[in-house]
């Protein structure tokens, strides 16, 4: 798969994953999209496995909108590879964004990427 198709469909799987934390489905997504061992650490510092992070999400409000910048992909080997970008979300107009740097790793199990690896690194939102 050529480079533009892969960062392609998996800023379509990461744009889903969004869809979902907005749509309120974000148990189910993320609980088929992430491989049994997967991991998830949080801007606050949380370490989430799978079953922590279905189970949050479950109970997590809904986000109102959200935008990615910035998007980078690495391919990590045969069948790997790690999707970076800025995203930017909010939970209503009024509040203020929730700004970090994300990097999603993905693995490849035959005709399926799914989530390895999630990681937020939080930074300050300068157009605020």
């Amino acid at each position: 798969m050529a480079d533009t198709a892969l960062r392609a469909t998996l800023l379509e799987i990461e744009r889903r994953g969004w869809d979902s934390l907005c749509d309120g489905t974000g148990a189910q997504v993320y609980g088929a999209l992430m491989t049994d061992d997967a991991v998830m650490v949080l801007a606050n510092g949380a370490v989430m496995d799978r079953a922590a992070v279905v189970d949050s999400l479950g109970h997590a409000p809904p986000w109102g909108t959200y935008a990615i910048s910035d998007v980078r992909l690495t391919e990590a080997g045969s069948g790997t590879a790690v999707l970076g970008y800025v995203g930017r979300a909010y939970r209503d107009a009024e509040a203020p964004a929730f700004v970090a740097v994300m990097a999603s790793v993905y693995v490849r199990s035959g005709e399926t990427w799914r989530l390895a690896h999630y990681q937020q690194t939080p930074v300050s939102d300068a157009s605020e």
